[in-house]
């Protein structure tokens, strides 16, 4: 079974979107980085946000945690974990929003577990979730599912498709659009040697008439040698509905052995207020994100 824990963000400021920040919000730093791509970067705690799937070729456990500081005091934080039993998988993530800056009376919050069996090179997954959105003095919430595989050849390709926010109408008033992912990574050079090239791309499937599909894709390259290094990431976002980030996000990452320090930016096409878009939230201005990724 899947076990829900509680709690987990999802912010406002994304409404105009989809009616909720979850469809749009990456799952991690580094997917920020790469334009929101998320369904086939496995191994990494966050891809419980994007696919279940894809925390099945962890080593025995991954962390993660991601900051951002938006305009107007408001901050977003989220955070995840990993751990892996022979072929099961279990993960836990949460995120929270505070328009008060502190995290600490989070005005929305989200939390989802999932639970991940993994046969040679192709991992299953599936996800339980709930989220509570505040909007004035209403408070909203809903619950839903996602169901994930990822298909990961060593450390060269993977492929990784997820339905999210199944049933996601179930509960209180909130509502989470049913969006379908589907995306493929390539390593050009192999991972454990001095270099990186990396390529992601990914296909977006919003329902009911939320948006139409669009295409991410992005590019991380790098040199780390005996574990220390440094890698750089662009990324490019189609927009599905009406937003102000720009298509283009950019992305950097120390690499300190097993410890990942990882930043992205978003710029506005406005100087109007924005959503929680590739890079970040907030409006006016770029959209700045600070991440954590701990793979033992």
């Amino acid at each position: 079974m899947t076990v829900l824990c509680n709690v987990v963000v999802v912010t406002p400021l994304a409404a105009q979107t989809e009616g909720s920040a979850l469809a749009v919000l990456p799952g991690s730093t580094r997917a920020a980085g790469l334009g929101g791509a998320g369904a086939a970067l496995v191994g990494d705690a966050g891809a419980v946000f994007s696919n279940p799937a894809g925390i099945a070729t962890i080593r025995h456990l991954a962390v993660e945690a991601a900051y951002q500081r938006l305009p107007g005091g408001t901050a977003v934080g989220s955070g995840a974990l990993a751990l892996r039993a022979g072929r099961l998988s279990w993960g836990f993530g949460a995120a929270a929003l505070d328009t008060s800056g502190a995290l600490v009376r989070a005005t929305d919050l989200l939390g989802l577990s999932s639970l991940v069996f993994r046969a040679s090179f192709i991992a299953v997954g599936t996800s339980v979730k709930y989220v509570r959105e505040t909007l004035g003095a209403t408070t909203a919430d809903a619950w839903a599912g996602d169901v994930g595989v990822a298909i990961a050849i060593f450390d060269l390709m993977a492929f990784g498709a997820s339905v999210q926010n199944l049933g996601g109408d179930l509960g209180g008033g909130a509502r989470l659009t049913r969006r379908s992912r589907a995306g493929l990574t390539m390593n050009y050079v192999d991972p454990q040697g001095a270099y990186r090239l990396l390529t992601t791309l990914e296909g977006q499937w919003p329902s009911g008439g939320s948006g139409a599909a669009f295409l991410i894709a992005g590019v991380e390259v790098g040199v780390v040698v005996h574990g220390t290094g440094i890698v750089a990431r662009i990324g490019y976002a189609g927009h599905s509905v009406s937003t102000d980030a720009a298509p283009f996000s950019y992305g950097a990452g120390v690499e300190l052995g097993r410890l990942h320090l990882d930043y992205a930016y978003r710029a506005s096409e406005s100087t109007a207020g924005g959503g929680v878009g590739g890079g970040g939230g907030g409006g006016g201005g770029g959209r700045a994100r600070f991440g954590l990724r701990w793979t033992p």
